[in-house]
Order: structure tokens, then C-alpha cells, then sequence
């Protein structure tokens, strides 16, 4: 449903007649004249199980003003977009309420032509609501126990490819089982919307039933870009927008780490903040409108130089050749090194966090290992789910590492609480993550607590095991780039075979550059990988001119 809330007749079978126009097929139009009738429609629909897509209300209205009631429509309809309809004087006003009330736009009436002043911003909208909305789902269902390694692998695939599922618990999820006959020891296991129900899939044989693709469909392209996080969507978007023939390849789905953020709050143009999942599928659209071929459970396992050709072979055998190839696979958690927490990974112990598993932790304890933004913006994202937050930090305060706007929040939040001077000793549980002994790293004395969920972010491993050993890395296992390639005398390495020196971001393998964190030395934020993603694609034309 679509509810207009408008109190001059006129205008109000106006903003319904473009509504209807564009939106008649998918959506019903409901009016109201007065925010306390709209306020009963919403209830009643809501009661007969109706879902609200959308609201749009008029600023100036007797009675109630539209901030005023679309605050109050916030408490019946949460997942609805809210939309404040003002002129243009009240345009303060309606600025305020963005950070007030939670609003999603405010529109200037009038919005001729609709084309382009009104329908843009709310098919926007509705196709956050869509993705966001689980009310009516008839969707993917998947059957598995929740303290299961497996389920939470399937949980984090669908959730990185921006695929809608619903994980069936109690009564619902055994009524599922036995009716598509699934055994105990074949969870978990998915149920797609055409009846198929998978076993105990492979990521790879998920990909391919979602309609993903697995494999390019070219032998040969001008740019391979390995890894989806923020550095390879950037250059994914932007070598493809400058047309270079570009595929993009990564082994769980678009995103990387930064799409497990729930809240990102420092990104430039983000007022209110954005969510990683969010910011990873605006990329990803943007990418697919350039033409960008995606491919997806795809694993890069070689890198080699064949002449003017850079092959890139992949785990299934497969392989592609490039003029050029951006290697911007990201970092990964550093796992925790504490007794029993690698038998309970997937367990209880998650290494990062994506915005899903904030819902399951209502009224529980959980505990944060880290002290960088990453684990900050956990801890404030699940303090609106579970009964306590408890965040275990090895040094003595929040300041060394994180970003000041975050520990201010963070120490006035009174449902957090800042351990300083703690490690994790060990893990304990039956199956899953039961306790945990945690000691003070100033008197070792050891203490145990219980918990059954623990999220760890530690530090940062770049997954570079896979290439070659004529890759240059430092000691940590991060690729080694343009001037860190070069001598004290600032030469280049003994086996680089071209004239000039290797290019800023560019490895040592010719033609193969490097973006993003796992770059030696880079800044480990989402607009530097971004930007290098973005400067990546200025140095592969420039190799490819000279070459």
C-alpha cells in the first residue's frame, strides 16, 4: 500500500493520480485528509495484514502536522518509507525531521515534471523497502540448526549477494522439514521458491541455482578486477564507465568485509550514515548499468604473465586472459587466538558482523573483541538488540584506534560496556559457544563468564596465499607496490623486466595492480579503497597506451 496523507482535496487526488500512474500494478493507493484518520488506516490495514510501502504526508496540516504524524505512523508501520511533502519555506523544518524522525526524503511541491522531480526518489525508496521487507515472503527458505558452521556459511552467501531468505525456526522449520523430507543429517538445506530443495549445497551449486553466474563468458578481457569489496567495485565502475571491457570476480558475493558494517557513518554523502549491505548494493547496481560481467563463488588461485596476457586461473579449472588485472581482495579478521575458538567458529564465535545477526540476540549478552571503528559500530548496532553490550579491550581506553564521533557514543550508550585490559584465554561450550574466560592482562587474573555469542574483530590478514612467488609482499602476507618495490638506490626489483619503474599501485608483475587494503601500507577505510580502486583504472590505461 501506498498512503497519501493530505488535507486539501484537490492536491490530495492530485499526488494520488501520479501515484497510480506510475505504481497501479504493484502497489495499492490509499488517501487520507487528516493524520489522525491516516493514523486508524494504517491500524486497520496493518491488523488485516496489508503491508505499507510507502507514506507520503503533507507538512502543513490542522491537527496534526505531518512530522508529527509520520513519528507516530513510525510505531505501526517501522518498515515503511516515510516521505514529508512540504513548500518550499518549510524546507528547515523538513531538514530537521531527516535527523528528528528518522525521515527518508522530503519533496517541494510542486514536482512537475513527475519524471523527474517525484518518481526517481520513490522508486528508490520502494526498492529499499523491497529488499528490506520480509512481510508476504514466499521466498527462499532455509532449514538449519542456528549453532551450525554450514548454516551460517549459507547465511552469509545469501546475505553478501543481496538474495532475500528466511530461516524457519521451531514448529515452522520442522512442519518444513518433514513435508519436503529432509533429514536431519542432510541440514542444512534451502528451499527455493520453484520447489527445489538443496541438500547441504556448495556455494557453487547455490550460486547456480540463484541465477548467479559462476563462470565468465569470455575468454578474454580488457580488465579482471579480483574482489568485490569497496576498491574492486570502484574499479570495476569506473574502468567500465571509461570502457574497458571489465569482469569482476569474487569468491562469496559483492562487498567484502566493508558489507558486513552495519553503519557507516564517515563515508562522504552519507548524512545519516549507510549501511555496508546498502552501500555494497548501490555499487553493485552501478556496476551491472555500466556492464560490468560479475561472476560470483568464483576463486582466483594464479596470476601468471604470458607475454602481453595476464591469465587468471580459477579453483574449477577454469581461467580468463586480461590486458590487465586490479588484485583488490581486502583483509580478513585475524582469528582469535584463544583456546576452543576455532571448533567454535560459526558457532558463537563470528569473525565480523553482518546487520542479520543483530536480531537474533535480543535480550542476550554479547561481547565484542576489538577496538577499532569496525567493532564500534557493532557494539552501538547490536545495543539496540541485546540486553547488554560488552566490549573486551586489550589496552587501556577506546581513543588509540577508533574514530572520536564513535567512543563519545559508545561511552554515553548505557546498554555498552568497555572492559579495558582484557583478552580472551579460551572458549568453551558443548557444540556451541557456552563461556568464555577472559583475564586481565595487568594481574592475569582469569575469569570465567558466560556467553553465547562472541564477535571478533582483531586485526587484518590479507588473503594473498595464492599468488605466485613473483609477487613481492612484506612480512605480513600484504602486496608490495610501486615505490615499496624499489631499492635504497630506487631501483626497481632484480627481475622487473621493463624500463621504467613499476607504477604507484602497480605490483611486481607488470600490468597487475594493486587496491584497497590488501595493498601494503594503504589507509584502511572505505573512501581510500574507493579512491585506489579509482586510480587503479588511471594507471591500467596508462600501462595499456605503453604497451
Amino acid at each position: 500500500m501506498l498512503l497519501t496523507v493530505e488535507d486539501d482535496p484537490a492536491v490530495s487526488r492530485a499526488i494520488a493520480r501520479d501515484l497510480r500512474r506510475r505504481y497501479n500494478s504493484d502497489h495499492r493507493v490509499v488517501r487520507s485528509e487528516s493524520g489522525a484518520d491516516a493514523l486508524e488506516v494504517l491500524r486497520e490495514l496493518t491488523l488485516r495484514g496489508e503491508a505499507t510501502a510507502l507514506i507520503l504526508a503533507d507538512y502543513r496540516m490542522p491537527g496534526m502536522n505531518g512530522i508529527d504524524f509520520l513519528e507516530q505512523a513510525m510505531d505501526i508501520v517501522p518498515q515503511a518509507k516515510r516521505v514529508l511533502l512540504t513548500a518550499y519555506a518549510d524546507t528547515d523544518a523538513a531538514i530537521r525531521a531527516v535527523n528528528d524522525v528518522d525521515l527518508d526524503h522530503y519533496l517541494v511541491k510542486p514536482w512537475d515534471p513527475p519524471e523527474e522531480q517525484l518518481y526517481p526518489v520513490l522508486d528508490e525508496l520502494l526498492d529499499r523497502w523491497a529488499r528490506d521487507s520480509r512481510l508476504g515472503y514466499d521466498g527462499i527458505k532455509l532449514l538449519g540448526h542456528q549453532w551450525s558452521a554450514e548454516t551460517q556459511q549459507l547465511k552469509e552467501f545469501l546475505a553478501s549477494n543481496q538474495v532475500p531468505y528466511q530461516h524457519l525456526r521451531g514448529a515452522e522449520a520442522d512442519a518444513y522439514q518433514r513435508t519436503a523430507g529432509v533429514a536431519d543429517d542432510e541440514l542444512p538445506a534451502l528451499g527455493l521458491s520453484d520447489g527445489v530443495v538443496l541438500r547441504r549445497p556448495g556455494l557453487r551449486e547455490l550460486a547456480q541455482r540463484l541465477g548467479l553466474s559462476t563462470h565468465a563468458g569470455s575468454p578474454l578481457y580488457d580488465l579482471v578486477v579480483i574482489g568485490s569489496g569497496p576498491a574492486g567495485l570502484g574499479a570495476a565502475v569506473y574502468g567500465a564507465s571509461e570502457g574497458l571491457r571489465t569482469l569482476l570476480v569474487d569468491k562469496v558475493g559483492v562487498g567484502g568485509q566493508a558489507a558486513r558494517s552495519s553503519r557507516i557513518e564517515n563515508y562522504l554523502g552519507f548524512p545519516q550514515g549507510v549501511s555496508g549491505a546498502e552501500l555494497a548494493q548501490r555499487a553493485r547496481e552501478q556496476a551491472v548499468r555500466f556492464d560490468v560481467e560479475l561472476v560470483t563463488a568464483a576463486a582466483a588461485v594464479d596470476v601468471v604473465a604470458q607475454g602481453e596476457g595476464r591469465v587468471v586461473k580459477f579453483d574449477d579449472g577454469h581461467e580468463v586472459t586480461a590486458h590487465a588485472v586490479i588484485i583488490a581482495t581486502g583483509v580478513w579478521w585475524t582469528r582469535l587466538p584463544a583456546e576452543g575458538a576455532e571448533e567454535l567458529s560459526g558457532r558463537g564465535v563470528y569473525y565480523g558482523a553482518v546487520a542479520h545477526e543483530a536480531h537474533g540476540c535480543k535480550g542476550e549478552d554479547v561481547y565484542i573483541v576489538g577496538a577499532a571503528n569496525s567493532a564500534g559500530q557493532a557494539a552501538l548496532h547490536f545495543a539496540n538488540y541485546a540486553n547488554k553490550v560488552i566490549m573486551l579491550v586489550r589496552g587501556p581506553d577506546l581513543r588509540r584506534r577508533m574514530s572520536e564521533y564513535l567512543v563519545g557514543r559508545i561511552e554515553n550508550d548505557p546498554r555498552i560496556e568497555v572492559r579495558t585490559w582484557t583478552e580472551v584465554a579460551a572458549t568453551e561450550g558443548d557444540g556451541r559457544l557456552e563461556r568464555i574466560l577472559l583475564t586481565d592482562t595487568r594481574s592475569s587474573v582469569t575469569e570465567t563468564v558466560p556467553a553465547s555469542r562472541l564477535f571478533v574483530f582483531i586485526g587484518a590478514e590479507p588473503p594473498t596465499a595464492w599468488l605466485g612467488e613473483e609477487f613481492a609482499r612484506d612480512q605480513r602476507g600484504f602486496v608490495l607496490t610501486g615505490p615499496a618495490l624499489l631499492d635504497e638506490d630506487g631501483r626497481p626489483p632484480r627481475n622487473w623486466p621493463l624500463a621504467r619503474n613499476p607504477y604507484h599501485l602497480e605490483s611486481s608483475v607488470p600490468g597487475v595492480f594493486v587496491a584497497g587494503d590488501v595493498r601494503a601500507e594503504s589507509v584502511k577505510r572505505v573512501a581510500s579503497a574507493v579512491g585506489e580502486g579509482a586510480m587503479a583504472v588511471t594507471l591500467v590505461h596508462r600501462y595499456l597506451e605503453a604497451t
